[in-house]
C-alpha cells in the first residue's frame, strides 16, 4: 500500500508538533512549511498527497496558497485550519479551493477522518478524468465537462469552481430534492457540519447567476427538505 505524503503549512510551533507527531504515529509521511512561500516550494516540488494549511501565514496566506495550487492542480485535497468559523469565511476557503475546513481547535480525530475521506476520494478520481469530452444538459442550461464550463441560453455563466460543482450535481439529478446533507456530502466530499448556512449561502450565488438573469427559474427550494432543479 502506498505510503501517502501530508504538506502541513503552519506557522505555530507547538500545534504544527502536536500535527505531525499524530500523522506520523497514523503512518503517513509527513513535510512541514511555516510560511505560505515554503509551503508553496515544497508542494511544487512534488509528491505531495494531500495538503493541510493554516488560513493566517506569513509571507502567502493560506487563501493564496490554495489558489496558486489550485491554478495548476485541481485534484490535491486541501483541508484550511483556522480559528474562523463564520459561513462566509467558509465560503472563503471553499472558493479559493479548499476541499474541507476544520475550525480551532479541533479534535484530532475529526482531521483523521476528514484525511482518510479526502484521500479515498482521490484515489477513486482517475488522471483523465477531465479530458472526458461530455456535456450535461436541462431545460436551457448546457455545462462542458471538458472545459469545466456552464451556459444558459448559450451564455457562459461566470461560477466559482464550488458553484460549478454544485450546479453540476444539480443538473446530474434534476427534478430530485437534494437535502442539505447530500450536496455536503456528495458535492464537497466529505461530512461536516451543516450547522451554519453556507449551502443556503451557495445555493443563492447559483440563483443570481443561473436564475435572475433569465426568465425563468429552475432552482427551487422545498422548505423543511432541500433544493431541487426542475422547470416551474
Amino acid at each position: 500500500m502506498k505510503e501517502h505524503h501530508i504538506l502541513l503549512v503552519e506557522d505555530d510551533e507547538r500545534l504544527a508538533e502536536v500535527i505531525l507527531k499524530s500523522l506520523q504515529e497514523k503512518g503517513y509521511a509527513t513535510s512541514l512549511a511555516t510560511d505560505g512561500a515554503e509551503g508553496l516550494r515544497r508542494w511544487q516540488a512534488g509528491g505531495i498527497d494531500l495538503v493541510i494549511t493554516d488560513l493566517i501565514l506569513p509571507e502567502m496566506d493560506g487563501m493564496q496558497l490554495s489558489r496558486e495550487i489550485r491554478a495548476v492542480d485541481r485534484r490535491v485535497p486541501i483541508i484550511m485550519l483556522t480559528a474562523l468559523g463564520t459561513t462566509d469565511d467558509k465560503v472563503e476557503g471553499f472558493d479559493a479551493g479548499a476541499d474541507d475546513y476544520l475550525v480551532k481547535p479541533f479534535d484530532i480525530r475529526e482531521l483523521y477522518v476528514r484525511i482518510k475521506s479526502l484521500l479515498q476520494r482521490a484515489s477513486l478520481v482517475p488522471e483523465a478524468a477531465e479530458s472526458n469530452a461530455d456535456m450535461l444538459r436541462f431545460a436551457d442550461i448546457r455545462i462542458d465537462l471538458q472545459a469545466k464550463k456552464a451556459f444558459r441560453e448559450e451564455q457562459e455563466l461566470q461560477l466559482t469552481p464550488k458553484e460549478f460543482n454544485l450546479l453540476r450535481y444539480m443538473v446530474e439529478h434534476p427534478m430530485r430534492v437534494l437535502s442539505r446533507e447530500e450536496i455536503a456530502k456528495e458535492v464537497w466530499g466529505v461530512d461536516f457540519d451543516t450547522g451554519t448556512n453556507f449551502i443556503d449561502v451557495y445555493i443563492n450565488y447559483l440563483r443570481k447567476k443561473v436564475d435572475k438573469p433569465f426568465g425563468e427559474k429552475l432552482i427551487h427550494t422545498r422548505t423543511g427538505m432541500g433544493f431541487v432543479l426542475e422547470r416551474s
